[in-house]
């Protein structure tokens, strides 16, 4: 399937009374508010509860930046930032109800009667639900299913709405959290049922509204609508690099930070439950499914994520740092998909340097050239950075 999801949700979007057209964008200028102190601006979805919340508080520990929580309930935000000690002279909380398009238009309006020309620095889509042990679908305000308007639509229509201002701040990065659940290429996404495929977006093209629940016109499925959504973020990604990043320089990026074990949206609720211990049986699936890769030659220098020992997922402040590394990090500075790697890396290093050396050993040996020297790097959080066929891990 070709990834044209964004042309062909605006070619159908008039039937479901909806706008969601990307802006013609403007030249770009440099206009900053002194009010901001040099910091960049920073808008995140999602912020009064779990990984929005921590990547809020780890945005604003670096001190570099100003950020705008959009958050359907401002009271919660207010609690949450008082415990949490955010700084009020860094932190602005704004009502956006993700269920409601008008909500979102509004938000934006606000958004830009605040900040005046100071451009946007960076959009982190991060606010999403999960249902699926629902018997029948949810409607939005705007009568599509609720999970992949609040995951998705909702997200396009910010996106396309902020993308004229983010062009206007130099290395801007627009960036989609992910999950492994939307790529049928994991086992998360493809060993476990049911799997996030569009079809022929049949339901889309018929406006996806209520009745039509599934983008794929079939019959509901919350866990799969979920993955779904998730996909549709990818491909939203993959299109906005396609046809915006080399006339705006905007970086737009898919994150997968890890399955976080004390998620409250997901605990629970399978097939996606992280409040517990990964099964063996998961360690055991992705072990075959690296090693199938390096028999290829791809992976060798890979290793099951987070699955060494009793397999303990990641936590939510944990999360929130590599969503900072993805929005902050210079390495994460051009469009792709991001997700992390577990384990000691001094220790990653050296096998990966031992296996490259007898590669090049080997190599050597067959065709009498001399062996190639292989290295790797490591960031401040100590995650490896490897690139490999254009794809960027770290």
């Amino acid at each position: 399937m070709r990834l044209l999801l964004l042309a062909l949700a605006a070619a159908v979007a008039p039937a479901a009374g909806l706008n969601l057209q990307m802006p013609a964008l403007r030249g770009q200028t440099g206009l900053t508010d002194a009010r901001f102190g040099g910091k960049k601006l920073v808008v995140v979805t999602g912020t009064s509860s779990g990984l929005g919340r921590k990547t809020a508080a780890a945005l604003l520990r670096t001190g570099k930046y100003h950020v705008v929580g959009a958050v359907r309930d401002l009271d919660k935000m207010e609690v949450v930032a008082e415990v949490d000690g955010f700084d009020p002279d860094l932190f602005t909380p704004m009502h956006c109800e993700l269920n409601s398009f008008a909500s979102v238009r509004a938000f934006v309006d606000e958004l830009k009667e605040w900040k005046a020309a100071k451009p946007v620095d960076r959009l982190i889509c991060n606010a999403a639900v999960y249902q699926p042990s629902l018997p029948y679908a949810k409607w939005s305000e705007d009568g599509h299913e609720q999970q992949m308007q609040i995951n998705y639509l909702s997200h396009f229509l910010l996106t396309s709405l902020l993308l004229d201002d983010l062009a206007k701040a130099p290395g801007a990065r627009c960036v989609f959290v992910g999950s492994v659940t939307g790529n049928d290429n994991t086992v998360g996404g493809g060993g476990v049922y049911p799997i996030a495929d569009l079809k022929k977006l049949d339901g889309l093209k018929l406006g996806a509204k209520n009745p039509i629940s599934m983008f794929d016109g079939y019959n509901f499925d919350g866990a799969k609508a979920y993955k779904d959504s998730k996909l549709c973020l990818a491909m939203l990604s993959h299109t906005l690099h396609q046809n915006y990043h080399k006339q705006t320089g905007i970086a737009f990026s898919t994150v997968y930070p890890g399955a976080i074990a004390d998620s409250a949206m997901l605990a629970g609720k399978p097939p996606l439950d992280t409040s517990a211990k990964l099964p063996s049986f998961v360690k055991a699936m992705v072990e075959f499914e690296l090693n199938a890769m390096r028999r290829i030659g791809f992976g060798q220098d890979m290793h099951a994520d987070g699955l060494t020992g009793e397999a303990e997922a990641v936590s939510t402040a944990q999360a929130g740092g590599r969503l900072l590394q993805a929005a902050h990090d210079v390495r994460c500075s051009k469009s792709g998909h991001w997700a992390w790697k577990e384990g000691d890396a001094a220790a990653e290093a050296a096998a990966a340097a031992a296996a490259a050396a007898a590669r090049a050993r080997a190599a050597h040996t067959a065709s009498s050239r001399p062996p190639r020297r292989f290295g790797s790097g490591r960031s401040a959080t100590g995650s490896r950075v490897s690139s490999r066929s254009g794809r960027t891990r770290v």
